[in-house]
């Protein structure tokens, strides 16, 4: 494992280092767990199947025009947004100032263009800014350990729910076995007012929640297969193991999701 920047340097923020093993790159912050991973003969696909579980955000919006990403990580949501999204504008926001750099010298991220733009800043005062302006929000912020207790507030998801367009959806990658689940969760049904929908990752426990803005999507079993269908030969996504996971581990009737 090596570390990125200067060792010297004092930083009120975790070191960023990248490791590879078998052919693929990986990006820590201040230890071993791994926060993003980029397989090296295929930079721009989504290596870690919790970035493909959030991509499932197309099933309800399948054509987002504004989408802002909290979390930078190496960028592979980023940079899969900005290759396979064209009519969409994604704003990435990321509070440490190395994990940016990290991910352009390391991991092929883009330069900023009139279609994506990097921030680094605050994360939960970029969302607080925002008024119903957003189409999609996703949020993946996370330091050495858990995640960030400013994207995880009672206050914050709040204006996540603010921040989202009329019919706007907002994904949250939550890790299963954090003692707080739980109280996330919760937090967000609240804000939300309970309309909601869980993915589970397969792998390593990080849970996908889908929270949503009134006039609610159209959440039947039969259109969502078919959306599934079409995505998963456009994007190359297991967008149906993700219905039917979320089907598994939701309220549901024979005609769709309750949310």
């Amino acid at each position: 494992m090596r570390l990125f920047g200067n060792k010297r340097q004092v930083s009120d923020f975790d070191p960023v280092e990248i490791s590879e093993k078998k052919g693929i790159r990986y990006l820590h912050l201040g230890g071993p767990a791994i926060q993003s991973a980029m397989r090296i003969k295929e930079p721009y696909g989504l290596e870690l199947e919790y970035t493909r579980a959030m991509m499932a955000f197309l099933l309800f919006n399948p054509a987002p025009r504004n989408i802002a990403l909290i979390g930078l990580g190496g960028g592979s949501i980023a940079k899969y947004i900005h290759r396979n999204l064209p009519d969409s504008r994604l704003t990435a926001i990321e509070i440490n100032p190395d994990v940016v750099s990290a991910a352009r010298s390391y991991f092929l991220l883009p330069d900023n263009d009139d279609r994506f733009e990097v921030l680094t800043g605050d994360g939960a005062a970029y969302v607080r800014a925002q008024d119903e302006s957003l189409d999609v929000l996703l949020v993946d912020g996370y330091d050495a350990n858990r995640i960030v207790e400013a994207l995880a507030s009672p206050d914050f998801y709040d204006a996540c729910l603010r921040a989202l367009a009329p019919g706007g959806v907002a994904a949250f990658n939550l890790w299963g076995s954090d003692r707080f689940f739980d109280i996330y969760f919760d937090r967000v049904a609240k804000a939300f007012a309970d309309h909601t929908l869980m993915l589970p990752a397969e792998k390593k426990g990080n849970i996908q929640l889908f929270a949503f803005k009134p006039p609610l999507p159209h959440a039947g079993f039969v259109r969502m297969k078919s959306e599934a269908v079409s995505l998963e030969a456009r994007l190359k996504l297991e967008m149906p193991v993700f219905v039917e996971r979320m089907r598994s581990f939701n309220p549901a009737s024979e005609h769709g999701f309750r949310i």
